[in-house]
């Protein structure tokens, strides 16, 4: 589908609903600008924002959950110790309402 645009002040330019619906775009979200051949190209980007999650950085510290390794043998180690460790969860029983 070609579509025209026109450059508005500041350098704006809306992109069409249609072109936005196929591109899963909608406001807020965030887009990257690069020029390839001549054209200009509108990437989608994810971003995370962090003020939606914890930040248990400091936590696990202070409450010694943060672990240093010096290879992949020794994660794998860990790993399987930390699986084998693993208590298997209680049932949980529903009653009827």
């Amino acid at each position: 589908m070609d579509t025209t645009a026109r450059i508005q002040n500041k350098g704006q330019v809306t992109i069409p609903t249609r072109l936005r619906a196929q591109a899963g775009l909608s406001k807020g979200d965030v887009v990257e600008f690069t020029f390839e051949r001549g054209k200009i190209v509108i990437t989608p980007k994810l971003v995370i924002d962090r003020s939606y999650f914890p930040n248990a950085d400091d936590e696990d510290i202070k409450a010694g959950r943060v672990y240093s390794f010096a290879s992949a043998k020794e994660v794998t180690a860990f790993l399987k110790k930390s699986v084998a460790q693993k208590v298997k969860p209680k049932t949980i029983k529903r009653t009827a309402r």
